[in-house]
């Protein structure tokens, strides 16, 4: 049998209202480069990731809720420590952005949420994975 393993998370889906909105948005809020747009699409690339923001029909997000009925994001973006997530998280205020409290969850690191225009949710975290320190 093959031995191969996944390595990264190359690509992720993102329903949005307007792509060409949204990879502006993407392009001025989070310093994304855009790679690709028409009508139903747009590549924006950031975080060492590509994103397809996909043009959505009404009522779609990439949240789900959870058994106790919150809504809930479901992607995590890292930072390298604490003063890079205050810092990102007063920044996100300044530019407008609807951003939650700095929290302490019981484990390492803290984290805070913020959302796209589409109401899509993305949390953060001050602990950068140590496999990927290798790599910056």
């Amino acid at each position: 049998m093959n031995q191969q393993k996944l390595i990264r998370v190359g690509t992720q889906y993102i329903p949005v209202e307007n792509p060409e909105e949204a990879a502006n948005w993407y392009k001025d809020i989070l310093e994304a480069d855009i790679s690709y747009l028409d009508m139903d699409k747009a590549i924006v690339n950031f975080a060492n990731q590509s994103f397809f923001l996909v043009k959505r029909r009404d009522g779609e997000s990439a949240n789900f809720t959870d058994f106790d009925g919150k809504k809930r994001f479901s992607m995590t973006f890292e930072v390298d420590g604490l003063e890079s997530l205050q810092s990102l998280h007063k920044e996100l205020i300044e530019k407008g952005v609807s951003v939650g409290e700095i929290e302490n969850r019981g484990h390492a690191g803290r984290n805070f949420v913020f959302s796209d225009p589409d109401e899509n949710l993305y949390d953060v975290w001050s602990e950068l994975s140590p496999a990927f320190k290798e790599y910056i």
